[in-house]
């Protein structure tokens, strides 16, 4: 399987994935109503076409998601699958801001382990760099569930490059998640993404789809149900939407000239970065998953990935990716 180039390497581990892996939170959290048969039906699907690699937290309901995923694992045999999940949030009748102290750290894994079924974490992420607790004390309680045999690798999400320097002193960081898409690409400036690979640390990119905008399925803010959590984020609101729908039409109008679809031209965009860039579309349904998993397929010359370059630097993107609150957890 670790042949196949559809497969890569997590960073300097002996861990393989697959290039398009699957966020699951939408399954269980965040973007309206969710159904349980329809998200085991595209975990199985994943399964089927070749994927691997399941992205999920112990935030996603808080639990529930977890949960989904511990029920799917009971049907495949475990070393088909590389599990990625959590930890960093006080979780007391709701969220109750970052909590990565050993504790926390220690009491999430063994919580996680239980919900998901499994006896090995693969990937134990940091959900956010707790401002109160130093990353050395944190990362130096996960690296003692990886010499417990309780997790395999770790990981940061959302960490700055000092972050991730003074990380990688206490142990090897496998993977950085953060959010990239097209129309999100800070890191490509501010130092993450070469720090990643200066480390020799796999770069995991959530949304790639810019929050499904970018497939052009998002036209106004009444295409999202009552309780989607995107009616809250600074780039849904309607001035914004408005001005940002002209990024999905340069996704569209490419997309078109390729002949592919919108979906799969941004997650062959972020394909393209490097085989160290994974991305980690989520989706609820399997008409979306194979949709996407199609973007594989797709590969973009320098010349066009210059042409996209060009076109969405004459379009602003339109509104933080985040609200203040949010946007105070990125480090």
């Amino acid at each position: 399987m670790t042949q196949n180039s559809d497969y890569r390497p997590l960073g300097q581990s002996d861990i393989h994935v697959y290039a398009l892996g699957l966020g699951c939170m939408g399954m269980s959290f965040a973007y309206g109503p969710t159904d349980e048969s329809e998200s085991l039906a595209v975990l199985r699907r994943y399964f089927e076409l070749g994927g691997n690699f399941l992205d999920t937290a112990e935030i996603y309901g808080p639990y529930t998601n977890e949960e989904l995923l511990g029920k799917f694992l009971r049907e495949i045999p475990r070393e088909s699958a590389v599990i990625a999940t959590k930890f960093g949030f006080k979780i007391e009748n709701g969220i109750r801001g970052t909590d990565s102290s050993p504790a926390n750290v220690r009491r999430a894994c063994d919580g996680s382990l239980k919900r998901l079924g499994i006896e090995v974490i693969d990937l134990f992420y940091q959900h956010r760099v707790d401002p109160q607790v130093p990353i050395e004390e944190t990362v130096g309680a996960m690296g003692e569930l990886v010499q417990q045999g309780k997790v395999r690798a770790l990981g940061l999400s959302e960490a700055g490059p000092e972050t991730l320097r003074r990380a990688a002193k206490i142990h090897p960081i496998t993977a950085l998640q953060s959010e990239y898409s097209l129309w999100t690409r800070d890191v490509e400036s501010n130092g993450v993404l070469a720090t990643c690979r200066e480390l020799g640390i796999t770069f995991v990119a959530y949304s790639p789809l810019g929050r499904g905008f970018l497939t052009g399925a998002i036209q106004k803010l009444d295409d999202l149900d009552p309780s989607d959590w995107r009616r809250t984020n600074p780039r849904f609101q309607e001035h914004a939407l408005d001005a940002n729908l002209k990024l999905a039409e340069v996704v569209k109008r490419i997309a078109v000239r390729k002949g592919c679809t919108p979906a799969q031209l941004a997650l062959a965009w972020v394909l393209a970065q490097g085989r160290d860039v994974l991305p980690i579309p989520g989706t609820k349904r399997v008409k979306y998953l194979e949709d996407n998993m199609g973007a594989l397929k797709v590969n973009l010359s320098k010349t066009e990935l210059s042409e996209i370059d060009a076109q969405f630097q004459e379009v602003p993107v339109h509104g933080e990716r985040y609200t203040p609150d949010m946007m105070r957890l990125v480090d």
